[in-house]
């Protein structure tokens, strides 16, 4: 799955409410590829316009001819036909055949640049896409002019959150609330390297990656980026959003199942960043019953979730971590094996930390859900230790049914999980927070990794009165409210016999 940055503007919300309202009646799950399609073309023509204004003012004085298509692939930027250039396009905005001239214009640019082979969606001419709309939307997309890549993908990003949030359930198939993507990329600190997603929806992991990268003063070009997409929809998301961002990438030559056709089958990860369907039942793990990757015992047929936990370990390189997203049960869970299994991750001392997260964090589910740091080789004296951190209690509501950790909370856990990892002086156990324990302590809980059993419950402050005044005073305020209960229960009881 992927993210996007809630790091909403007024620019960005005032656009998505006018091409909202451009919908119609197309389903969101619909209407995202209609505009997901143009922003990406309006990227791609921006880019190359970009180009042509410079060769074209040099011409005189370098010899530069911005009609030649070699000076484009040497700049790593799409060649662009004439007749898919945006200013075309829009020229045609009020045209009832726009939705042809765009197919038309996407075929073209793929035709030209065979990087982008089966990326973009040619499907504009359909009857039931409303062309007014279009030649609107068109419109308004053409206001984004400021020949940024950063702008547009900022907008592209933007939108596929709000399409997430728009399909609800179906939304968190290809897209992971930007708050746990942030706090994965904050703990694991991919700066360079080969960074892996084998579930990688529309690359928000990715994209985050190079967030992380650039902002810590390193250069996109230290890490290279491993994906795999089994839907083909969204596989086509991902190429454009990685373009749009300017992320070289392998996502395979084709979307795929991860399971029964892994596109990177020698590949050793420095960094795998991961959030996995929950609880997968027909993943087909009855055909994969002595696969390679199932070093620690095959998973169960009905649930995939340590089916993906050991993919990823067998795909970590020798100094190699993963941090993934998983439904709680996974941490507990004794059925079919999987607490076997557990034991033998944690008796290898793969499990570097555990992180409960606090509910109503997806758009697509309400299941509870955690995250699993895993490491082929811990920080020198945390071996035999993992960090359990109990975040259940941070995060706010951001709408009715939604909530997200802010900044300072992933910071918090982020800061405990590193002072902890490089052994330093400030990290300390906190009651009801945090906790280190050793593999004797998690042997005694029968190796179950909910971090809520090993914090314990918080520290409080005394208050200063006396236990057993409070007692007193609690017994008698709820003697009070027992008996106010009674009384309104007589009184509805009344009212209901008049009714009668």
């Amino acid at each position: 799955m992927a993210q996007s940055g809630n790091n909403s503007n007024g620019f960005e919300q005032t656009l998505w409410a006018t091409a909202d309202k451009l919908r119609g009646h197309l389903d969101a799950a619909e209407y995202k590829h209609v505009v997901l399609g143009l922003i990406f073309l309006k990227y791609i023509s921006d880019a190359f316009h970009v180009l042509y204004d410079d060769l074209a003012a040099r011409a005189e004085t370098d010899y530069t001819d911005p009609e030649y298509r070699d000076e484009y692939t040497a700049e790593n930027v799409f060649w662009v036909p004439q007749e898919a250039r945006w200013p075309a396009l829009q020229a045609q905005a009020k045209s009832p055949e726009i939705g042809l001239r765009i197919d038309e214009a996407m075929a073209a640019i793929e035709r030209e640049n065979p990087r982008l082979k089966g990326t973009l969606p040619q499907d504009y001419a359909r009857p039931e896409l409303d062309k007014r709309r279009l030649g609107e939307l068109i419109d308004l997309i053409s206001t984004i002019a400021m020949r940024s890549g950063d702008v547009l993908g900022q907008v592209y990003e933007y939108f596929l959150g709000q399409f997430a949030s728009a399909e609800g359930k179906k939304g968190g198939e290809f897209y992971t609330p930007a708050s746990i993507v942030k706090l994965l990329v904050a703990m694991l600190e991919p700066y360079r390297g080969r960074v892996y997603d084998p579930c990688c929806g529309s690359g928000g992991m990715f994209v985050q990656s190079k967030r992380f990268v650039a902002a810590h003063g390193g250069r996109v070009g230290d890490i290279s980026v491993y994906g795999q997409e089994s839907n083909p929809t969204t596989w086509k998301l991902c190429r454009m959003n990685l373009a749009i961002h300017h992320i070289d990438s392998n996502l395979g030559p084709h979307h795929a199942d991860t399971f029964h056709h892994d596109l990177h089958p020698d590949l050793k990860a420095d960094f795998i960043l991961a959030n996995p369907p929950f609880n997968i039942s027909d993943w087909g793990g009855n055909l994969l019953a002595e696969d390679k990757r199932w070093q620690y015992g095959a998973p169960p047929t009905g649930n995939a979730n340590y089916a993906w936990l050991q993919h990823m370990i067998h795909h970590l390189a020798p100094n190699g971590r993963a941090g993934i997203v998983l439904a709680n049960g996974s941490m507990s869970s004794q059925q079919s094996g999987e607490g076997e299994i557990r034991r033998k991750l944690a008796q290898a001392d793969l499990v570097e930390c555990m992180v409960a997260l606090p509910p109503q964090l997806f758009y697509n589910t309400q299941i509870p859900a955690c995250l699993w740091f895993l490491a082929r080789r811990k920080a020198a004296g945390r071996q035999g230790q993992t960090l359990f951190i109990d975040a259940r209690e941070l995060g706010q509501m951001v709408d009715r049914t939604r909530r997200e950790l802010s900044d300072d909370d992933i910071d918090r856990i982020a800061a405990t999980f590193h002072a902890w990892r490089n052994n330093e002086d400030g990290y300390e156990d906190e009651p009801g927070f945090c906790k280190s324990a050793m593999l004797a302590e998690i042997a005694a809980h029968d190796f179950v990794l909910t971090p809520g059993r090993y914090v314990g419950a918080a520290d409080v402050a005394d208050d200063g009165e006396p236990f057993e005044e409070k007692v007193e005073r609690l017994s008698l305020l709820l003697k009070k409210q027992f008996s106010e209960s009674y009384r309104l229960q007589e009184t509805i009881l009344e009212s209901l016999n008049e009714l009668l």
